[in-house]
């Protein structure tokens, strides 16, 4: 009876299996097409290659990513501070007119006259702030339409003061206070707006 010389022949199955897997691994990486040489990272990083085989990178922020240059961020931040101190002026301007119309009067001439014609001087304040702001390249359009809003809004709160002080019998007041409300909340939306052309993420 012969002798089989290997008992066990099935122990070369699973070394040569290794095997072919890692030449098929070898052979398929080494198939894999090249990278572009222009070639935008995730991290905004894009990567260049001269004519002369140099090879450069740039950084910028992507639409959408939150990262925007140090001088539009001041610009943002700025604007948001301007838009807080707004909505706070339009609060007390609804809440002095509400006052002052309510039967019974709840803010009396002498009190709402001084506090009238503080939202008028601040609000005023406000625009000749935004008026002066550095506005960075390329959101000059948009700073256009905050400045137009912001100049309604002082406008609104001279003839909401003009029109306390006057015998008419309230429509031009009430008509001043719905316009400033009006022009505070377009100029809430122009901030919005302007950040989302800036790529930065919003409240909405």
């Amino acid at each position: 009876m012969a002798v089989n010389p290997d008992p066990k022949p099935g122990r070369w199955i699973l070394p040569l299996v290794v095997l072919g897997m890692i030449a098929f691994t070898y052979f398929f990486i080494n198939e894999l097409p090249e990278a572009s040489p222009d070639t935008t990272l995730a991290s905004g990083i894009t990567t260049t290659t001269a004519p002369n085989g140099e090879t450069t990178s740039t950084t910028g922020a992507e639409p959408g990513n939150g990262t925007v240059e140090p001088e539009v961020q001041a610009y943002l931040d700025e604007l948001d501070e301007v838009n807080t101190s707004l909505q706070l002026l339009r609060t007390e301007m609804v809440t002095v007119n509400d006052g002052f119309d309510a039967d019974p009067r709840e803010i009396e001439y002498s009190d709402a006259e001084p506090r009238m014609e503080t939202v008028e001087v601040d609000t005023q304040a406000l625009a000749d702030r935004v008026a002066a702001m550095t506005v960075p390249v390329g959101f000059e359009t948009s700073h256009e339409a905050l400045t137009s809003a912001i100049d309604q809004a002082a406008g609104a709160a001279s003839d909401a003061v003009d029109g306390l002080q006057s015998d008419d019998p309230g429509d031009l007041r009430r008509a001043a206070v719905v316009a400033y409300t009006q022009a505070a909340d377009n100029f809430a939306t122009e901030v919005e707006n302007t950040k989302t052309a800036a790529g930065v993420p919003t409240d909405g």
